[in-house]
């Protein structure tokens, strides 16, 4: 268990942050950004959570949970000759996290009406949240993505951020009346 004692330690104010290995990097470093990305889609959740109860409110807390073993599986560099498996010393996303998240999917999807056109994020307060954390998630994706370009970024961790968004965006057509209420896109509507 993490223990914080006091919230300011005034040694990212030279604009470096410490990482879980004690290295440390500027502030504007594509691992922060796909850090600090991560976070903003848990507090689009936390937002989210607001309007949620039930199922979907445990299943985003559940997630909320992953997003900070997600933050930390980023905030520790790969190793010379690691090969992203955990460790008493190393949290890291595993399958386990990914398949939970694909069950989740298909059993939404199960439910919800067919898709006939794309749809517009909104709806519901509910499914408007979630669509926004859900572009939080594809935006955390593509800072992952941008620093997996750069070094070693764990697989598992870039597929759980890409089913996250997928997860979602079934999760939003669900606040919506289990898609009943989705609002369609009308290509051209307004020429």
């Amino acid at each position: 268990m993490v223990k914080i004692n006091k919230i300011y330690t005034r040694t990212g104010d030279d604009g470096t942050t410490g990482l879980v290995d004690g290295s440390r990097l500027p502030k504007h470093a594509a691992r922060m950004e796909a850090i600090g990305a991560v976070d903003e889609v848990n507090a689009a959740l936390g937002l989210a959570l607001r309007k949620l109860s039930g199922a979907s409110a445990d299943a985003v807390y559940r997630i909320q949970n992953d997003l900070f073993d997600l933050g930390a599986d980023l905030a520790t560099p790969a190793g010379k000759d690691d090969d992203f498996a955990p460790s008493d010393m190393v949290l890291r996303i595993i399958e386990v996290q990914v398949e939970w998240l694909e069950h989740q999917i298909d059993s939404l999807t199960a439910k919800l009406e067919p898709l006939t056109s794309f749809i517009l994020p909104g709806g519901t307060e509910a499914a408007a949240r979630l669509h926004l954390a859900r572009t939080a998630a594809r935006r955390a994706e593509r800072a992952m993505a941008a620093l997996a370009g750069e070094e070693p970024v764990n697989p598992a961790a870039l597929r759980y951020i890409n089913r996250l968004s997928d997860y979602l965006f079934v999760l939003g057509r669900d606040a919506n009346d289990a898609g009943k209420a989705d609002i369609k896109w009308v290509p051209g509507a307004n020429r």
